[in-house]
């Protein structure tokens, strides 16, 4: 989301004064103007109205000085860290197409900027937000400066491969992981036959195509956005391991279930097992949640609804509040998110994708009933990687790229 600020102006008895205030309600900036005075006899002050308005824009203009104007570059967290990195002020396309509006091969849309007051990002070719662009991984100009060489303890001139958003990079990282031998319908298929899911917090569901597909209430296509040269379709779940935190921790059974978890490695090992004993058998745990069932846009539906006014819902709930039915409104929670992925999945389907294959990772993929409950869900297998940080791997993939041991990104 891009950063949002508000101006606040106080009219006072001697002064103007403005500010810059960040939507968390921080102070980012001030200025200030002194307001005349007159005492045209003993007790009677005049002022000047025109004044008044004359330093209310004064000050507002201060802060676009100190603050816009004498900016000379605008980065993405990725771009910036690479510019460090480097000096060079090539952008990636991950973050350009996927959060800054470019469109290649087109690219920057002139209309837009001066449609939202900002025509001043047109000058010099866009040099502020980005004249220059490449596809993730890219190698970017000389590699690392002496500086930056000597800041990360590494040797100048090591390449450096143009970045990626970090659920971009943990999608890279298992995407194209080798499978051969398992058995999966993905095998010696094109890896448009996957998607990958960068399970956390909240969930990204990436999946790409060699042609651009469009999907409703899914982001994209967004060509070169994680793997070059394939147009890339990101859904999403705004909270997924939050919402079965917010579900188990506000329940009146929590206490002791950390009473009961305090041998285990965590509370969600401890009721993945009380789960089984419920059920007596792994295969009929599905069943504990029949009657109990969660509607899971607490924080409104990424996808593929695209309502951030939905609001959840649990349906079944009786005046009972034991350990056996937190465990069951857990278990019904996960099966919510599942059949989301479902959802997104079947949208995804009929704008054209054909994924036979689900690559999770991230915290919930260590989670075995997650897991399960989405193979089940969806009717797909679920590979797991060898390596759990993907996003990590997806990061080193750049690297590799950049210093040009491989061709390309897609070469195993």
């Amino acid at each position: 989301m891009a950063e949002v600020y508000y101006v606040g102006v106080d009219v006072g008895t001697a002064s103007v004064r403005a500010a810059l205030v960040t939507r968390e309600g921080l102070l980012k900036s001030t200025a200030e103007e002194p307001i005349s005075i007159w005492e045209p006899q003993c007790d009677h002050y005049v002022q000047s109205s025109t004044e008044i308005w004359e330093k209310c824009c004064t000050v507002v203009k201060n802060l676009k000085e100190s603050c816009w104007n004498k900016a000379a570059h605008f980065f993405d967290l990725p771009d910036f860290l690479s510019w460090k990195a480097t000096g060079c002020l090539t952008r990636s396309l991950c973050t350009l197409v996927c959060k800054w509006t470019y469109c290649p091969p087109e690219g920057w849309d002139a209309s837009f900027w001066t449609s939202i007051g900002l025509e001043d990002l047109l000058e010099n070719n866009f040099s502020k937000i980005g004249s220059a662009t490449c596809p993730p991984g890219s190698p970017l100009g000389d590699g690392l400066t002496q500086e930056a060489a000597s800041d990360l303890g590494l040797k100048p001139g090591t390449a450096v491969g143009a970045s990626l958003i970090d659920a971009h990079a943990g999608g890279l990282g298992v995407i194209g992981a080798d499978v051969k031998g398992f058995h999966l319908p993905c095998e010696d298929q094109p890896i448009t036959s996957r998607m990958a899911m960068i399970c956390g917090t909240s969930t990204c569901h990436m999946a790409i195509s060699e042609q651009p597909l469009f999907v409703p209430g899914v982001w994209g296509p967004c060509l070169s956005a994680m793997v070059p040269g394939l147009w890339l379709n990101e859904g999403g779940q705004s909270a997924t391991g939050r919402l079965i935190d917010h579900m188990v921790k506000g329940h009146a059974a929590y206490t002791q279930l950390q009473e009961q978890a305090r041998h285990r490695s965590n509370i969600y090992s401890y009721l993945n097992s009380h789960l089984s004993a419920m059920a007596n058998s792994c295969s009929a745990v599905d069943l504990l949640g029949s009657s109990l069932h969660v509607w899971p846009d607490f924080h409104g539906n990424r996808s593929p609804l695209a309502d951030p006014t939905l609001k959840g819902m649990v349906i079944g709930l009786s005046l009972s509040q034991t350990l056996d039915d937190l465990a069951v409104l857990y278990l019904a929670t996960v099966q919510a998110l599942a059949l989301g992925t479902l959802h997104i999945l079947e949208a995804m389907k009929e704008a054209g994708h054909d994924i036979r294959t689900l690559f999770l990772c991230g915290g919930l993929s260590k989670n075995p009933l997650f897991v399960q409950i989405h193979a089940n869900a969806t009717g797909l297998p679920v590979v797991l990687p060898d390596q759990m940080e993907a996003v990590l791997i997806g990061a080193a993939v750049l690297g590799a790229r950049a210093s040009q041991d491989y061709s390309t990104i897609q070469v195993q």
